[in-house]
């Protein structure tokens, strides 16, 4: 009884380390058309907190976004999002929002991947070919940030390796 609890323990921790190290592996990202509904949150509509991502507020005039997305190779992209009368406020994220301020929400190919809370943002995992890397501003309450209705966004496309 005493070897098979033993060797239960062993089996266990060396399985979870196996695990852990197959999932942090290069090429293992989620299976194309995975479905985060599965899980109960669609991912294009709201992230693991419930934030409406299809909620608009104006934002004023003169807030812009532009972005440069820098393919690495590896399935890997830099982003450098440059912003104009726009600040990024981390220490403010879920809080009320403020004019001129929040964070960015970054899509691949429509897909929201990351929340960025500085003008630069690395996405991996990225397959191969031509994608559409799409920036948005966000108020600190998460709700994307528009002018006169126009979602305040910045979309570039990018062969990734």
């Amino acid at each position: 009884m005493k070897n098979t609890l033993f060797m239960l323990v062993i089996g266990l921790f060396f399985g979870t380390g196996l695990g852990f190290l197959l999932a942090q592996a290069p090429g293992a990202a989620m299976p194309e058309g995975h479905d985060h509904a599965a899980h109960g949150v669609p991912h294009g509509d709201a992230d693991m907190a419930g934030h409406d991502h299809s909620a608009l507020l104006e934002a004023g005039d003169g807030l812009r976004v532009m972005l440069q997305a820098t393919p690495e190779g590896n399935g890997g992209v830099n982003l450098h999002i440059v912003t104009e009368n726009f600040r990024f406020a981390p220490e403010h994220v879920n809080g009320a929002p403020v004019p001129g301020e929040g964070h960015a929400h970054v899509y691949v190919d429509g897909v929201k991947v990351l929340r960025s809370y500085g003008p630069y943002a690395h996405v991996s995992g990225i397959a191969p070919g031509e994608t559409e890397i799409r920036v948005t501003l966000n108020a600190n309450s998460h709700e994307q940030l528009a002018i006169d209705g126009t979602p305040v966004e910045a979309v570039q496309r990018v062969t990734v390796e």
